[in-house]
C-alpha cells in the first residue's frame, strides 16, 4: 500500500505534461529552466513604490561594491500576487577577492532556508493520512529512546521544541570525516536531549534531520528523493535540489564560511557538502525557483494550476503552533512565533526580519546570509539570498526588509 501510493504519483508526474506545456523530465534537475518563473509585472502594476524599493537595491550595491566589501555578492527578488519584479544581482561569485561577477544563473546555498521544505515534506504525509503531529516519534523511529525522547511527538521536531541540540556535538567532526547522511541521522538518534520535550523553545537543525528520517521510514524513498518527486518537480523547479548533485558547480555561489569550517574538507563549499543534501541545511536553489514557493504558500497551497498543499495545511503551517504546547512558557509562545516549519516574525527581538512586518508574516532566514518573507496581508514577499555570514551582521538583512516592506503600498 506505501509503495503504490508513491509510485502511483511519481508515474503520473513522468507521464503529464504541466505547467505552460513543459514536460517535466525525469532528470529535470540537472536542466535550467523557465518553467517555473513566476510572470514578470513593473512596480506600479503591483502596487509597489519604485523609488522606496530602490533604497533596497542601493544598499545591497553599497555593500557588494569595493575590493573587501562586507557581502561578497547577492540577490534580491520582490513579488505580489502571483508576479515579481525583475530579480536583481549584486557583486561576486564568491568571497575570493579576484571571483566572478555573480551569473544570473547563480544557485545559492539556501542553509536553514530548506528546513521548511523538507517539513512540507512531512505535512504531504500528514494530508495523506500517514502521519499525525500528535504521533510519539517512536511509531516510527523506535530506537529514538532514553533520557525522556519516548515523550516526543512529531509536533515538537516541527517547533524545534523537541530537546535535540541545534548541531550535533560531533558535528565538525562528521564533517571532516565526510561521513553519508545516514551517520549523521544514527548521531541524532543517540544524541541526549536538552529538556523534556515541549518544555522550552530551542532551534534545532538535529530536530530536522529526524524529521527527514521520519519521512524515509514511512514513504520508502530517500529525502532527496521524496523532495524532488513531491515537491520540486510538481511546482517545476528545475533549479532547486536537495544537495547539488547534478547541477553544474560553476553555477554554486561560494560563500563566507565559519571559523569552525577553515581547513575543513566538509566546508560549506567543499563538493561533499554540496552534493550531500542535508535536510537541515543542504537545499540549492535561485530568485526565481523559490519565488514559486513563496507564491505557492500565499495562494493557500496552489500555483499555476497545481495544487501542491491544502488550504488547510497552509493555514496551521502559517500560524502560531506554540500555542498548541501547554509546558511551553507563556512569553515563548507570545514573542517567539513559530508556525509547522516556517517561523514567524519576532517583533522586538534581534532575530527579527523587519520592524514594518507583523507577527503574521511568514518565512525563514539562513546562516549563509539568506532570508525570505512572505506577507499574507499584503500578499506581498521578499528573498534575498547572499553569501556573507549572517551573524557577522545580522541587522543588514533587516535593513533590507524594512525597505522593501516600506515599498508596499
Amino acid at each position: 500500500m506505501k509503495s503504490r501510493v508513491v509510485l502511483s504519483r511519481r508515474d503520473m508526474l513522468r507521464d503529464a505534461t504541466l505547467f505552460s506545456g513543459t514536460v517535466l523530465a525525469c532528470d529535470g534537475l540537472a536542466q535550467t529552466s523557465i518553467a517555473s518563473q513566476l510572470q514578470r509585472a513593473q512596480p506600479e502594476e503591483l502596487q509597489i513604490d519604485a523609488r522606496r524599493l530602490q533604497v533596497a537595491f542601493d544598499l545591497l550595491e553599497h555593500w557588494t561594491t569595493g575590493p573587501q566589501p562586507p557581502v561578497p555578492g547577492a540577490a534580491i527578488i520582490v513579488g505580489r500576487h502571483g508576479k515579481t519584479l525583475p530579480p536583481r544581482y549584486f557583486g561576486r561569485q564568491g568571497p575570493e577577492p579576484d571571483a566572478e561577477p555573480l551569473r544570473k544563473d547563480a544557485m545559492f546555498y539556501m542553509a536553514s532556508v530548506t528546513k521548511p521544505v523538507i517539513f512540507m515534506a512531512g505535512m504531504l504525509l500528514v494530508e495523506r493520512g500517514r502521519l499525525n503531529l500528535s504521533d510519539l516519534v517512536t511509531r516510527y523511529v523506535p530506537d529514538f529512546t532514553g533520557g525522556g525522547k519516548e515523550h516526543s511527538q512529531i509536533l515538537h521536531l516541527f517547533t524545534h521544541t523537541s530537546g535535540l541540540p541545534d548541531e550535533l556535538p560531533n558535528n565538525a567532526v562528521l564533517r571532516r570525516e565526510q561521513v553519508p547522511l545516514s551517520r549523521f541521522i544514527e548521531e541524532v538518534i543517540k544524541t541526549p536531549l536538552l529538556f523534556g520535550p515541549g518544555t522550552q523553545f530551542s532551534y534545532s537543525s538535529s530536530g530536522t534531520i529526524l524529521m527527514a528520517e521520519v519521512i524515509q521510514r514511512i514513504s520508502g524513498q530517500t529525502i532527496h528523493e521524496f523532495v524532488r518527486d513531491e515537491i520540486l518537480r510538481p511546482l517545476g523547479l528545475q533549479s532547486t535540489g536537495l544537495g547539488s548533485a547534478g547541477f553544474a558547480r560553476e553555477r554554486l555561489v561560494r560563500t563566507t564560511i565559519p571559523e569552525y569550517q577553515h581547513g575543513s574538507p566538509g566546508n560549506w563549499n567543499s563538493q561533499y557538502w554540496q552534493e550531500l543534501g542535508s535536510p537541515a541545511g543542504g537545499l540549492f536553489s535561485t530568485p526565481d525557483d523559490y519565488a514559486v514557493i513563496c507564491a505557492m504558500m500565499l495562494g493557500g497551497g496552489q500555483w499555476n494550476g497545481a495544487r501542491l498543499l491544502a488550504p488547510a495545511t497552509v493555514r496551521m503551517m502559517t500560524s502560531n503552533r506554540l500555542h498548541d504546547l501547554p509546558d511551553l512558557p507563556e512569553p515563548v509562545r507570545r514573542t517567539q512565533p513559530w508556525g509547522l516549519g516556517w517561523r514567524l516574525n519576532h517583533l522586538g527581538r534581534p532575530d527579527s526580519w523587519s520592524d514594518l512586518l507583523s507577527r503574521r508574516v511568514f518565512g525563514h532566514t539562513g546562516s549563509a546570509g539568506n532570508i525570505v518573507w512572505m506577507n499574507p496581508d499584503t500578499q506581498g514577499f521578499c528573498i534575498v539570498l547572499s553569501n556573507y555570514l549572517r551573524a557577522r551582521a545580522p541587522w543588514r538583512l533587516v535593513h533590507i526588509s524594512n525597505a522593501v516592506a516600506a515599498a508596499f503600498l
